[in-house]
């Protein structure tokens, strides 16, 4: 009986030996990891040099390794792919140089050129120093990130540094997109942080801002030159990110969150830098000076791709994909802390020389469901906590810390009816000493339903006001002056 059990322990241990073999030949075959030194990756190589040395390293995919610490010059664009992670190891610093003239992207996916989908890539760990090397050399019309991605699905950006963002390009720009990770960033500088356009399910997170313009754009519209495509934004999340006071300069908000809306081209209409038509099953925008020239579009565009000038319009292909509304919809912002003497929150259009989002008879579009939760505003003196400048339908405000922080909704001039909005309160905290404007309305007609409930008051004398302009305000409120 003990010879049969030896017997069978033993061929069991041989069958298990022999299913295990074709697993390992192929952990052995496949790439694995490989680090860019192997192909002339060096501190000391010339920045086109390790351009070409960066791109052939990842050419073969996997997982690519900056391992040896230091500055790489980077003289060009190198392009990543799908099922690439690019990991740079502490110390590790790529430096944009104009050796070559000027550029724009660090980074950019190989099918933004085609507008064929990229997955699963991960950027771990890269510092930027930009240098001075911040320009518009288009590769992709409307894409001007240091780090570029469009048409990507399944990125994940980690450990990125970034200390001088020049006046033109933002940091990192996604557009068209599906499951993004934006995550453990500092980006100080001039321009924006993380900028959107359109795609669904986002986080970013744990991230510390301090940019003169918007730290988080959320932009489902934008300038002619600030996205390449449009459309909606929506299913984010947004949490435990420091917007700083330590840069100089408040041209933007901690997030702007931008909606649009244009019409079929029509033979004689007026148009202005940025504006957007649907024609021919395309969409196309106007890429003008922003000078505030109006033209009238007498010839219908047409053309497949790139920009052909028409009646002195220069008209660029957007997409083939037509929609006519974009904006933003169920996103959450969760422990947000904020520093920056401006308003901290804007949901709005454009309307000046540089875009008009609305088109004069578009449908309106409604942005949707916005969470503001755990928020601390560290300012005071009427600086907005939310600015509204488009319709949306509700806003919650949950357990944040605010002063003189009111929701302030403006028009733009843009719409004849910016609907009614619910905004809720719920259990903020409100550390304005005297009294506070919580709701300041100056769009005539506006209907806002507010409700405030288990607040707690800790200023001195505490005591709530809400200006209601020309608009009807629907209060249902705990604070002190709103009984």
């Amino acid at each position: 009986m003990l010879q049969l059990a030896a017997l069978f322990i033993a061929s069991s241990l041989l069958h298990l030996g022999a299913q295990a073999q074709p697993v390992a030949t192929a952990v052995e075959a496949s790439p694995g990891f490989v680090d860019a030194q192997s192909f002339g990756f060096s501190p000391a190589a010339s920045g086109l040099a390790n351009q070409v040395a960066l791109q052939q390293a990842l050419d073969g995919g996997g997982t690519v390794v900056i391992s040896q610490p230091g500055t790489y010059k980077i003289a060009g664009t190198v392009f990543i792919g799908s099922h690439t992670t690019l990991r740079c190891g502490n110390g590790v610093f790529l430096q944009k140089v104009e050796e070559a003239g000027p550029f724009m992207h660090v980074l950019l996916n190989k099918g933004a050129l085609t507008k064929t989908w990229d997955e699963h890539i991960a950027i771990e760990g890269l510092q930027l120093i930009v240098n001075g090397v911040d320009n518009r050399n288009w590769t992709v019309f409307g894409l001007r990130g240091h780090l570029g991605f469009f048409y990507v699905r399944d990125l994940r950006i980690s450990g990125f540094r970034c200390a001088d963002l020049g006046r033109i390009q933002f940091a990192i720009h996604v557009c068209t997109f599906e499951d993004l990770l934006v995550e453990d960033v500092i980006i100080r500088g001039q321009k924006d942080g993380v900028h959107l356009g359109r795609g669904k399910r986002f986080i970013i997170r744990d991230g510390v801002f301090d940019t003169t313009d918007d730290a988080i754009a959320l932009n489902a519209h934008d300038y002619a030159t600030s996205n390449p495509e449009l459309g909606w934004i929506e299913d984010g999340l947004v949490e435990n990110c420091h917007d700083l006071q330590e840069v100089s300069g408040n041209v933007g908000h901690f997030c702007r969150i931008l909606a649009g809306a244009w019409i079929d081209w029509r033979k004689g209409m007026e148009v202005q830098q940025s504006d957007t038509v649907v024609s021919n099953g395309r969409l196309y925008r106007v890429s003008a000076k922003p000078d505030g020239t109006v033209y009238q579009s007498v010839t219908q565009p047409e053309h497949e791709s790139g920009t052909v000038t028409l009646d002195g319009i220069p008209w660029v292909v957007v997409q083939d994909e037509v929609t006519y509304t974009a904006g933003v919809r169920r996103v959450t912002f969760r422990n947000i802390v904020l520093h920056k003497s401006r308003p901290l929150f804007a949901v709005r259009f454009d309307n000046d020389h540089y875009s008009r989002s609305y088109y004069p008879g578009a449908t309106i579009p409604l942005q949707e469901q916005l969470v503001f939760e755990n928020c601390r505003a560290m300012i005071d003196a009427g600086t907005a906590f939310i600015e509204v400048k488009t319709p949306i339908d509700s806003l919650s405000v949950v357990n944040c810390s605010l002063n003189d922080n009111p929701v302030r909704f403006i028009s733009n001039d843009a719409l004849p009816d910016y609907g009614p909005t619910s905004i809720n309160f719920i259990g903020c905290v409100f550390n304005h000493p005297g009294q506070m404007t919580l709701i300041d309305n100056q769009i005539p007609g506006k209907v806002i339903r507010v409700k405030t409930t288990a607040s707690m008051k800790t200023g001195s004398g505490f005591s709530a006001r809400v200006a209601a302009g020309d608009g009807e305000l629907q209060i249902d409120s705990d604070l002190t002056g709103l009984h």
